[in-house]
């Protein structure tokens, strides 16, 4: 027990990770109702817009001096990319069944993987990422590196920047407005389509947050990072109610939670050893997901932010 501090730390900076994630989810959802699997892609080309941005910097700047731009130029390719994606594979598609924007989704989802693959060189068997100086960092029983917090300080400001943005500004209204109800909101005078390109950047940056985020916790990024990540994301979004971006922050935290201390735990208990380590990590990730959604299938807060507005 001792430890269970130190691994519920784990659970949210990893659950800190899977929400601003799935942010991007939730968002595009309860907007146009549709489930962008490439989701986990733009999450990936952002981490290798940082680290671009990063090589291309003067040698010898430091890392915290580079970090901010880092930042920006993650977001700007993660934003190009989805917007970009919505343009020109989405939105040709917006009347058409909805099974023909998810199988384009999957698609995009490979065709971005192998291009980052092919054309950046050395991507595929993963780059080095740069690290933070300093730490570990201990508080009380609880050991912190300088990643952890990052993403302890970047996923609050970012949740704290949206719910702004949604309840406060025009546009975020808009937001509102258009999940509501898309064709009364564009007899009101709202322009759809702007809206929905705004969901799209706003969720591809978040990820690229999340996606530097990544490279500073694990030393890398890799072509096929986007893929488990991204599912893990989505999963975040279903169990925290998918077309809620609390819930989607929620459900983040409580997936990463439940992955560390299955991870640390399950294995503990008698006959079942051979259950538990990290191998069994995302098996009890869906398990969550299944036994939450046969309790409650809206997920855990249920309507979208939209409806209670």
């Amino acid at each position: 027990m001792h430890e269970l501090p130190q691994q519920l730390a784990n659970g949210l900076i990893l659950g800190s990770l899977y929400g601003l994630i799935a942010i991007g989810y939730t968002m595009v959802y309860g907007i146009v109702q549709l489930i962008n699997f490439a989701h986990g892609e733009i999450f990936m080309t952002g981490g290798f817009g940082a680290l671009t941005t990063y090589m291309v910097l003067p040698d010898g700047i430091g890392i915290w001096l580079a970090l901010p731009l880092m930042l920006l130029g993650g977001v700007l390719v993660s934003v190009i990319v989805a917007v970009a994606a919505e343009r020109f594979a989405y939105r040709p598609l917006r009347g058409a069944p909805k099974l023909a924007p998810l199988i384009t989704a999957i698609g995009l989802s490979l065709a971005l993987q192998q291009v980052v693959e092919q054309f950046y060189p050395g991507a595929k068997s993963g780059r080095s990422f740069p690290q933070l100086p300093g730490g570990p960092y201990h508080v009380g029983s609880v050991t912190l590196q300088p990643a952890d917090i990052f993403l302890f300080v970047a996923a609050p400001l970012c949740m704290g920047a949206l719910a702004a943005f949604v309840g406060k500004t025009r546009t975020g209204r808009g937001m509102q407005a258009t999940a509501q109800d898309p064709d009364t909101a564009k007899l009101m005078g709202i322009n759809t389509d702007r809206i929905i390109v705004i969901a799209f950047a706003l969720g591809a940056a978040f990820a690229a947050v999340a996606a530097i985020g990544w490279g500073l916790r694990y030393g890398q990024v890799a072509p096929t990072m986007g893929f488990l990540a991204g599912l893990k994301a989505f999963t975040a979004a279903v169990l925290g109610g998918i077309g809620n971006i609390y819930g989607a922050m929620l459900g983040g935290l409580v997936l990463g939670v439940a992955e560390a201390l299955a991870t640390a735990y399950i294995q503990e208990i008698p006959g079942m050893h051979q259950l538990g380590g990290g191998s069994w990590a995302n098996v009890w990730a869906f398990v969550l997901l299944i036994v939450v959604l046969l309790v409650r299938p809206q997920g855990l807060l249920g309507e979208r932010v939209a409806d209670r507005a």
